[in-house]
């Protein structure tokens, strides 16, 4: 591996990290709409900023890319507020206003400088590395994966000195404010943090590789734990192993590097989606069948001692009238039988037409009926 590829997988690697451990928050905050439209609308930001400095520095641009993320945000609550509107509407009629007069802004004054709509939605990682950092005439490494890694610290660090804070106001506004906590304070320090992420990391990686770091990563570790510290982590290690397949992917087809970067950060999700032990769709598809042939045993145990010792014993434990009874199709009562045969639960008797509850069946059958 070449020096310039390794240095494209480690820039997209820390803002991979970075964008999901902000992103985490958002998640939990179900504001994952709210990314998507932070990362559009700053660029209205950007191209006016332009047109006051006529540079692109990454300074001023991350100003005024803030200031229009905080703004936007201020703009879809003022409009929640009035309650006229939900917060998804509002959001679809904020940012595509102001990403359209960026567009605008863009293809009519901005067409002759390196500040067009493709760099900004799907950015260019294959020549991040060639815009280098230098102190004196030492050359430090890529500008990109400097201003990656100071935007990743601060975080991270933002996450562990208000870590407390973070977690009651989003989990509990309320409380946050009866403790003495500032919900707004933290809320708008939050959505800051979202815009320097995103304009910091979209000329690399572009607006849409953001938005896929930003919720996909942490969109999975929500199904793999329910604990924060783990689901930090585990967000940022699904958002590095996303732009790391995503990378060689990208070799694989030669292909865009950022499209296949979110490409695998959908994958990965998805995986995760049918994967997940708890909330994955295989183990719930599981979890129910098993509820179902449980809850059809239990069903068929009570049953069993209701007429167990009874005149009509005979006919009421006959495997073929008890599925007539429940209204049964043979193949499921066939199942049911199975279920609690193999459980030691009723054992056949009469040459297998009838069942017999066992000493387990008995009991497991009291328990339903005092429940």
């Amino acid at each position: 591996m070449t020096q310039v590829q390794l240095e494209i997988i480690m820039i997209a690697s820390v803002v991979a990290a970075s964008c999901s451990i902000i992103g985490t928050f958002l998640v939990l905050r179900k504001m994952a709409l709210m990314s998507d439209a932070i990362s559009h609308a700053i660029l209205f930001g950007i191209v006016i900023m332009f047109f006051f400095i006529e540079s692109t520095a990454s300074l001023p641009m991350i100003f005024a890319a803030t200031l229009t993320g905080v703004l936007t945000v201020y703009m879809v609550e003022a409009l929640v507020r009035t309650r006229l509107v939900k917060e998804d509407a509002a959001i679809g009629l904020v940012f595509p206003a102001l990403f359209s007069i960026g567009v605008i802004l863009i293809s009519r004054y901005a067409s002759n400088i390196h500040l067009d709509t493709d760099a900004v939605l799907l950015g260019e990682l294959a020549f991040t590395p060639f815009d280098r950092l230098l102190i004196g005439s030492v050359d430090i490494g890529p500008k990109a994966l400097w201003l990656a890694l100071i935007v990743g610290i601060v975080n991270l660090l933002f996450v562990l000195l208000f870590y407390k804070e973070l977690k009651i106001a989003t989990f509990d506004a309320g409380l946050s404010a009866a403790l003495g906590f500032s919900p707004v304070l933290i809320h708008y320090g939050l959505m800051t943090l979202v815009s320097v992420t995103a304009v910091s990391s979209f000329e690399a990686v572009g607006s849409v590789l953001v938005v896929a770091l930003m919720i996909a990563p942490p969109a999975a570790a929500y199904l793999l734990t329910d604990r924060l510290p783990a689901m930090i982590g585990l967000g940022a290690l699904l958002g590095v192993a996303s732009a790391v397949s995503g990378y060689f992917l990208a070799r694989a087809v030669d292909g865009s590097i950022a499209g296949s970067m979110a490409t695998m950060t959908g994958v990965v999700f998805t995986l995760v989606l049918f994967l997940a032990p708890e909330r994955g769709l295989i183990s719930r598809w599981l979890r129910q069948e098993r509820q179902k042939w449980q809850f059809a045993g239990e069903l068929l145990l009570v049953h069993l001692s209701h007429h167990t010792g009874q005149p009509n014993e005979k006919d009421e434990c006959s495997i073929d009238h008890m599925a007539r009874h429940m209204q049964w199709d043979q193949n499921f009562s066939t199942g049911v039988v199975n279920y609690v045969t193999r459980n030691g639960l009723a054992e056949r008797k009469n040459g297998g037409q009838c069942l017999m509850l066992t000493e387990k069946g008995k009991g497991v059958a009291y328990n339903v009926m005092m429940r």
